[in-house]
């Protein structure tokens, strides 16, 4: 398995849905940044489930931090973080061991790991694992914040309600969104939250597009062709398990625009070089430009629905049917979002010390 990402800064993820512990190792920080154990705790609340549109399955996230920390700042060394896994129900999932729920990656691991793989809950698929993610990713962010970069997410849409999208000035609303349980701008979280009960109600689920901006951003980061900071970006996301698909800036509705309308005119605004318009998503030919950098994610339906499907079992090797039980999320729009803020911090983290060098994010 390949369970590692980045170059300067690299983060691994290690751990399974029902087994004892799942966690991070963050190797490549400078050394002397501030560590806020509360600060991590707070992101990971931000993830855990916490009402009617969540699963029910209540994990404390009570981490803790082995190693790269000292007198509460980075030492330099790898920083691994370990969360205990307490609340686990394996027993859910041993009727449905050998048949593959549909669109989990049930059937490609048995293809690839030959049945060796830990199947309890989705085993090492798991959306569990993002747990690590958010927490290293919030010492990203602490780290960033301190260089003056800030990064937000929120539901744009789901189920039919759209929420307001990020402006160019999108520092008020990242802000804004620190505060909030469930992450949207206007008022448009209980709509949003009716839907996603609707789906429960039926025993389906809920899909959504999701919205990152990035606010700081040091023109002059990433490479042209095959690392492009959209590049690594979109690599990195695209880990997420319940992410299909990604665009920056105006994304696709570039595909029916004119060039008159789809370019960015550059201006001179307090001594910087701005552009009147950000339909770039504040990258241009891979590297940042000084823009806000903002990308769209598509968020499938969870998987898990408690309705009869058409499956196979893999080892007899025939047709059957299924019913998932167990605890699931009837959408995963509103948990999804600090994870993809955290991973994003991390990748920035790793992009900046490519450019800077690795003491740039050092107080």
């Amino acid at each position: 398995m390949k369970n590692t990402i980045g170059t300067s800064v690299q983060l691994t993820v290690f751990g399974e849905s029902h087994g004892p512990a799942v966690g991070v190792v963050l190797d490549g920080l400078a050394p002397g940044i501030p560590v806020d154990e509360a600060y991590v705790a707070g992101w990971l609340s931000r993830r855990r489930p916490c009402g009617r549109t969540d699963t029910a399955r209540a994990e404390k996230d009570d981490f803790r931090i082995l190693s790269g920390v000292r007198d509460g700042r980075t030492s330099g060394s790898p920083l691994t973080i370990v969360i205990p896994n307490s609340d686990v129900h394996a027993s859910d999932y041993a009727e449905l061991e050998n048949i593959a729920r549909p669109s989990h990656a049930d059937f490609t691991a048995q293809a690839k790991y030959h049945g060796f793989q830990d199947r309890s809950g989705g085993g090492h698929f798991s959306g569990r694992v993002t747990a690590g993610i958010v927490a290293a990713g919030a010492i990203c962010l602490k780290a960033l914040e301190a260089r003056g970069i800030i990064v937000g997410t929120h539901i744009l849409k789901c189920g039919g309600v759209c929420d307001a999208p990020f402006s160019d000035d999108c520092v008020p609303q990242i802000r804004l969104l620190e505060g909030k349980t469930f992450p949207v701008i206007a008022d448009v979280g209980e709509a949003m939250e009716a839907e996603i009960a609707a789906a429960r109600a039926a025993g389906d689920s809920l899909g959504g597009i999701i919205q990152t901006a990035v606010a700081g951003m040091p023109a002059g980061v990433g490479e042209p062709w095959f690392d492009s900071l959209e590049g690594v970006i979109s690599r990195a996301v695209f880990a997420i398990g319940g992410i299909k698909g990604i665009e920056f800036g105006s994304g696709f509705a570039f595909g029916i625009m004119r060039g008159s309308e789809a370019n960015d005119a550059f201006r001179m605004r307090e001594g910087r070089v701005v552009t009147e318009t950000n339909n770039s998503g504040g990258v241009n030919g891979g590297i940042s430009n000084g823009m806000p950098v903002v990308f769209n994610m598509a968020v499938r339906p969870t998987p898990s629905i408690s309705l009869r499907q058409r499956s196979v079992d893999f080892v007899r090797g025939e047709d059957a049917d299924i019913e998932i039980r167990g605890r699931h999320d009837p959408a995963i729009v509103r948990r999804i979002c600090p994870v993809v803020t955290c991973l994003t911090a991390v990748v920035l983290c790793d992009q900046l010390a490519l450019r800077f060098g690795t003491d740039w994010l050092a107080p």
